[in-house]
């Protein structure tokens, strides 16, 4: 079982300290949760992100985070799902849990017959060499918080202010590039769907 929560567009502190306290006061029987949402135009570096790596932020927040990964952007148009889970219950390790979500991904985007791929040693997912998802996680307990981002239909201008992952010249694509028709309420459906089977 697990509870799904869809919040919509949500500031990135302010669901940033949720997710904080609900690792911090879940306990041995709280149901997990993935939360889906967007979030307003932020970067946001990881724990070990270098600084080097933004490059020309403009006038976009950067947020100091503490998920795994460097630095990204988060934007209007892109689904970011964040999986708050207890993989000591479920005997998940980690680098498990971050392929069983890539799969997620390429699950979701064979829906527009995009076909998708991941990289050894750069987690995420990828067409033709341009990333489309980008996975970030932080362990607490035996618990997860953080999760993935999903470009749909977004303004990728922002990514060209940093280098994407810590990748430099890293070129992003969406959904949209492919299907240009696609609504972010269908990819919700889809990526929850995908989630649900491959984690019940």
């Amino acid at each position: 079982m697990m509870n799904i929560r869809q919040l919509g567009m949500q500031p990135y502190d302010t669901v940033w300290e949720q997710m904080k306290e609900f690792t911090v006061s879940r306990e041995d029987q709280t149901l997990d949760e993935l939360w889906i949402l967007e979030h307003p135009p932020v970067y946001t570096q990881g724990q070990a992100g270098k600084p080097e790596h933004v490059l020309n932020p403009n006038s976009i927040p950067i947020v100091q985070s503490d998920r795994g990964g460097q630095v990204t952007y988060h934007g209007p148009g892109q689904l970011v799902g964040y999986v708050l889970m207890d993989i000591r219950r479920r005997n998940l390790g980690i680098r498990t849990l971050v392929s069983r979500l890539e799969q997620v991904l390429i699950n979701v985007l064979k829906h527009y017959d995009i076909e998708a791929e991941v990289h050894c040693g750069a987690p995420g997912v990828y067409v033709l060499d341009q990333k489309i998802a980008s996975i970030g996680l932080r362990v607490k307990n035996g618990c997860t918080y953080h999760g993935i981002a999903l470009n749909v239909n977004m303004d990728l201008s922002p990514f060209l202010g940093i280098n994407p992952c810590g990748f430099a010249q890293m070129k992003m694509t969406q959904i949209s590039h492919f299907y240009p028709e696609i609504k972010m309420e269908q990819v919700i459906q889809n990526f929850t769907q995908d989630f649900i089977t491959q984690f019940n």
